[in-house]
């Protein structure tokens, strides 16, 4: 049995690879016909396109085809066995369907471990490279924020900007207002403010702080402080997909930094968290569906199979982008949406295993 596992495996992971692989070199073909122009009028040098954006893009999209070219990898060889009646030959020899299905469950566990370190590990470090490529030669992925922001930088500490230039890293009519059981007994206002790159601290210009101490009140007035806060230029400007560079444990600790700080965007941050851990399970469930379903000898062949699977495939696809959307900008849980998919369609794999011929 253990030739038979290592047989599946190899054409298993052997079918997965050689697919993906040929749609990557398809996709970068289109990707190059519709940036040419982009690169050609930006002076774009040759050596960053194919280093810098395509040689990290092979990561990114590899990722976000993985449970689909596992399924159809999995449909294109298992319906093969079956035509050629191998699948019949294994059951016949007294193989049981359950032990048929470990050397698909350890391909299927394989990949999902992979994508779930592409998605964590791997591919926000190369996406930096690919960010910044993008942002230098094709389009400004960063924007400033609407008028009158607010923050809250710590338990009871909030700061307002009424603008924030990203170029010049200077805002505009800066107040710090520091509360203690729901009373104001700190407030510091300010005509502007700017980000010093060198020192990494903020300098307050043109500043008034009053300071309320019982049933006292100080005021001072100064031209200039050099101060550390609990905020970043970043928290002032709206930098698009960010969350493509952070890591596992960068984007924990950007949702609790954002929580906190009330931002009007943590759901987008959850939703990719709750995206990055459920889609390797994705993986898992793909398989399964895939292998009940191409197992069977059918007339129509390995056609049949594709075709319904492409079908599943695309229908999970549609489920995973409305629960998505719905978690966006609804009221559906972050967490909920990126398992719903998951969910029914492991239902649906359960109920075919069930019904598959032993």
């Amino acid at each position: 049995m253990k030739k038979i596992d290592l047989y599946i495996i190899k054409k298993f992971l052997g079918t997965f690879f050689f697919a993906i692989s040929l749609l990557i070199v398809i996709v970068i073909i289109f990707d190059i016909s519709e940036n040419i122009d982009e690169f050609l009028e930006n002076d774009a040098p040759l050596d960053e396109i194919i280093f810098s954006y395509y040689f990290n893009f092979i990561p990114y999209f590899l990722n976000l085809f993985i449970y689909l070219f596992t399924f159809i990898s999995v449909i294109f060889f298992t319906s093969k066995l079956a035509s050629n009646t191998e699948i019949i030959a294994i059951l016949s020899s007294g193989i049981s369907f359950t032990r048929l299905l470990r050397p698909y469950f350890i391909s299927g566990l394989v990949l999902a471990v992979f994508s779930f370190y592409l998605a964590n590990f791997l591919i926000p470090k190369t996406n930096q490279n690919r960010r910044e490529f993008k942002d230098t030669y094709m389009e400004k992925l960063s924007k400033n924020k609407d008028r009158n922001i607010h923050l809250q930088i710590h338990p009871g500490t909030f700061v307002y900007v009424e603008r924030f230039n990203t170029h010049s890293l200077k805002g505009t009519k800066f107040t710090i207002e520091k509360f203690k059981d729901h009373k104001l007994y700190y407030k510091l206002r300010a005509k502007s403010i700017k980000w010093d790159t060198i020192n990494l601290k903020w300098i307050i210009n043109d500043y008034y702080i009053r300071t309320i101490n019982d049933n006292k009140e100080e005021l001072l007035k100064g031209t200039r402080i050099d101060t550390t806060l609990n905020l970043s230029p970043s928290d002032l400007y709206v930098e698009k997909e960010d969350f493509e560079e952070m890591d596992f444990w960068e984007l924990n600790r950007t949702i609790e930094s954002k929580q906190m700080k009330g931002a009007d965007n943590v759901k987008i941050y959850q939703v990719e968290k709750s995206k990055r851990i459920a889609s390797p399970f994705a993986t898992l469930v793909m398989t399964f569906i895939g292998m009940s379903l191409s197992c069977r000898k059918v007339r129509g062949g390995i056609g049949m199979h594709l075709g319904l699977g492409i079908a599943i495939a695309f229908a999970f696809i549609l489920f995973m982008q409305i629960s998505t959307v719905f978690a966006t900008v609804g009221n559906l849980s972050p967490y909920l949406s990126a398992w719903i998919p998951n969910i029914i369609f492991g239902i649906i794999g359960i109920f075919l295993l069930i019904t598959a011929p032993k």
